[in-house]
């Protein structure tokens, strides 16, 4: 069993992407694609290559990414070259609504100063790295524990895209993906029983809680005023058909359940959906490198900080849900 007020151990995972023992490729149309992970039972992440990002995505080529989406919930590009607005562009073609940056340090703070991209780099306005110990340091402490995007709002994000800029130094930038499907899948009928009907109480502030407890203990006012909770299902259906695990380091408490019990069970499935063979790593190589992933489907978490790491310039769009279960449960 895990102990929810003990500190949170980051664990780090050998697997690649592509790994060493890569998969042989698949022509789909005018696209290849590199499985990382591909058996009759569970396809999840893939390399794709052959699509023109120096042009607008024609609608037929969006579909057939889509329906690539749906089938490995993680999608990685090489080189693509996109700006901002190109970035932009091609993730309202995913979905009608983007998310809008809640900019909590200040619109005048933030890098990019773009609403619909959110600044997930390491570095500040006047291109020094985030200093150690300050707020911003500590909130991103979070994105190195698993978690899924978004699951704190009540209508919940479908997609991300997170896009690199400059050039990230090889061997220490990366981004590690678990499939919330194919854990579901390998739990036992007992637990699959236990939990089929539990709702979650989803708070990012928990979450920034477990991973700075000194710094996020208590929440600033504007900040629990911009992100109250929201509640989801536990246990929800992908795009594929396959039952999937909705569950993050944002999932606070089930609902009608202690406190306690509810960590301690939380903690045992993102523990189960984040061994080895669930799991893979893809590094960030070059400027251009892009991955788009399925929140309804993944989890994911990115190195975090240390006072040796290097600039890494990613820039991240989210795109909002609108399929079935997007707005939660009301409580």
């Amino acid at each position: 069993m895990v102990n929810p007020r003990a500190p949170i151990h980051i664990r780090t995972y050998e697997t690649t992407c592509p790994r060493a023992d890569a998969l042989s490729d698949i022509q789909e149309g005018s696209l290849t694609v590199r499985p990382v992970f591909q058996s009759p039972e569970s396809s999840f992440g893939a390399e794709v290559f052959g699509v023109d990002w120096n042009s607008p995505i024609p609608e037929a080529l969006v579909a057939q990414l889509i329906s690539l989406q749906d089938r490995y919930g993680v999608l990685i590009f090489r080189e693509t070259g996109l700006d901002n607005a190109r970035h932009i562009a091609f993730s309202q073609q995913l979905g009608e609504k983007l998310e809008i940056n809640p900019f909590f340090y200040g619109r005048e703070n933030d890098r990019l100063g773009e609403p619909r991209l959110f600044d997930v780099a390491n570095i500040e306005l006047d291109g020094s790295l985030v200093k150690l110990d300050s707020r911003r340091w500590h909130h991103s402490l979070g994105n190195a524990l698993w978690h899924t995007d978004s699951t704190y709002h009540q209508t919940r994000s479908k997609y991300s895209i997170l896009l690199s800029h400059g050039n990230p130094v090889r061997g220490g930038s990366w981004t590690h993906f678990a499939d919330t499907r194919r854990a579901y899948a390998d739990l036992s009928p007992e637990k699959k029983a236990q939990i089929e009907d539990l709702v979650v109480e989803h708070d990012l502030w928990h979450s920034r809680k477990l991973a700075s407890p000194i710094v996020y203990g208590n929440p600033l006012p504007h900040e629990l005023a911009a992100k109250p909770p929201a509640f989801h299902k536990l246990v929800q259906t992908a795009p594929d058909g396959r039952k999937t695990l909705y569950i993050a380091a944002h999932a606070k408490q089930f609902v009608g359940w202690e406190f306690e019990k509810s960590q301690e069970l939380i903690w045992e499935l993102i523990e189960h959906c984040t061994q080895p063979q669930y799991v893979f790593s893809m590094e960030w190589v070059q400027g251009g490198d892009m991955v788009w992933w399925d929140n309804r489907q993944s989890m994911h978490r990115a190195n975090p900080y240390t006072e040796s790491m290097t600039a890494r310039d990613v820039r991240r769009s989210t795109i909002i849900d609108d399929g079935p279960l997007a707005s939660g449960v009301k409580v």
